[in-house]
């Protein structure tokens, strides 16, 4: 198979179906030659932040000097996106040699009359054998969906588990209830092996606390007042993380979501509790979270122009934290767009609660799971947003939106990852430059 075929055998395989047991995908590794054993990981679950999280570690210890490679989810153009090493996504020749090894160990386990890997599990299984090939020190390994019974979890001796935020998303899968979905996630918790996690939650922060100790785990929480921040600019933010280990030193972060400063404390006290195993200059980590890059995370693609790939209810009030912000400055324009397994009544609500537009363009994304962009801007338009208009294609919608922006506001593109790739791709085919 060429790379095109290769990710459409991909892409064919089923994303929702029944998942694997846990001992099938450890099976699936020892006979792929257990590839997760040539390199140590740092293990990352939660609600949201799970890839900002994932990216501010990566790019510390790239600057500290260790080869690290990053499995994170969804992509958003490419799917090599999903495996990166030294913060670059690995090129489609180390994609079809990893690919090829886990179809044939896919085709094997058919044979033999066992289930095929799951979409998930497939690219797991691909990114362990890729990471082996290239014999990176690290893995910042990112899971899926949960935490308990996720493919990732088959790693079974990570350095340290990150829990990042905890709310409500695909409740349909892990509970509707925060300690379930918490429970869930803390699934990944390792006896003996350090969690570092978001305490903001207390409902959470009981769980996880709980887990860990029955396990024997050390734990670390992490809360909002344990950072400080200095200055906030549409260019980034710079705070303080007020411990003894990090004294005065004043970190920047290069996003405008005031959100990103949890993230970053985060990945700051998992470089700490892990100072004797990897030691990390402080340089390192100034300098690494500095120049950390992740897409589609109230992330700036164009002067003036965000997109943040919110989907759920806390994404969602984080984004309409940090847009607040800017509505007094300037007028805003806002690009939207939703799949239909989510509220996006609830979320528009919870938007147009806070902000007031100088338009809103409303578009279509999702493939099978769009919702129609009339639909959607008749909700707007319920809401009491007037200015509210449907544009069907996604670039015409981007163009108009753009159009709208001016020279003097700010666009936020916003309520889909899947409206993220496509800006991006749009851009990548010049509309906006």
């Amino acid at each position: 198979m060429n790379y095109e075929e290769a990710v459409a055998y991909i892409e064919e395989t089923p994303k929702f179906t029944t998942k694997n047991k846990l001992e099938h995908t450890k099976e699936c590794l020892h006979r792929l030659g257990d590839p997760q054993k040539k390199f140590r990981v740092i293990h990352v679950a939660g609600t949201n932040g799970k890839g900002s999280t994932c990216a501010f570690l990566t790019s510390v210890l790239r600057e500290a000097g260790y080869s690290c490679g990053l499995f994170t989810s969804p992509h958003l153009v490419v799917i090599n996106e999903r495996f990166q090493i030294n913060e670059k996504n690995i090129d489609d020749e180390a994609f079809l040699n990893a690919f090829e090894k886990v179809k044939k160990l896919s085709e094997e386990l058919v044979a033999e009359g066992n289930y095929h890997p799951t979409y998930f599990e497939f690219l797991f299984l691909m990114g362990m054998v890729v990471f082996a090939d290239a014999k990176v020190d690290y893995v910042i390994l990112e899971t899926g969906l949960g935490g308990r019974l996720d493919a990732t979890t088959a790693v079974e001796d990570p350095a340290a588990c990150v829990i990042t935020s905890i709310s409500f998303d695909h409740m349909q899968y892990l509970g509707d209830t925060i300690e379930a979905i918490a429970g869930e996630k803390a699934g990944i918790i390792v006896p003996g092996v350090p969690v570092i996690y978001d305490g903001n939650n207390p409902v959470a922060a009981e769980v996880i606390r709980k887990h860990a100790q029955e396990l024997g785990s050390p734990y670390y929480e992490v809360r909002k007042e344990d950072a400080k921040i200095v200055r906030s600019t549409r260019s980034g933010i710079d705070f303080l993380f007020e411990n003894e280990y990090y004294g005065n030193t004043v970190f920047s972060l290069p996003f405008i979501a005031e959100y990103q400063v949890m993230n970053g404390s985060l990945a700051l006290k998992t470089i700490e509790v892990l100072k004797n195993q990897i030691p990390v200059s402080l340089e390192a980590v100034r300098k690494g979270l500095q120049e950390t890059r992740w897409q589609g995370r109230m992330e700036t693609v164009l002067p003036g122009v965000i997109v943040d790939g919110a989907h759920n209810e806390d994404g969602v009030e984080k984004f309409v934290e940090t847009a607040a912000h800017f509505q007094e400055d300037c007028p805003l324009t806002l690009l939207f767009s939703a799949v239909d397994d989510k509220d996006y009544t609830d979320m528009i609500r919870t938007i147009l609660g806070r902000i007031s537009f100088r338009h809103v363009i409303v578009t279509q994304v999702g493939g099978y799971r769009k919702v129609p962009a009339e639909k959607l801007a008749e909700i707007f338009r319920k809401e009491g947003c007037p200015s509210a208009e449907a544009c069907e294609d996604v670039e015409e919608a981007f163009r108009k939106a753009l159009a709208v922006k001016g020279e003097d506001g700010m666009l936020f593109c916003v309520g889909s990852l899947y409206l993220v790739g496509e800006i991006k791709t749009a851009i990548l085919k010049g509309i906006g430059k």
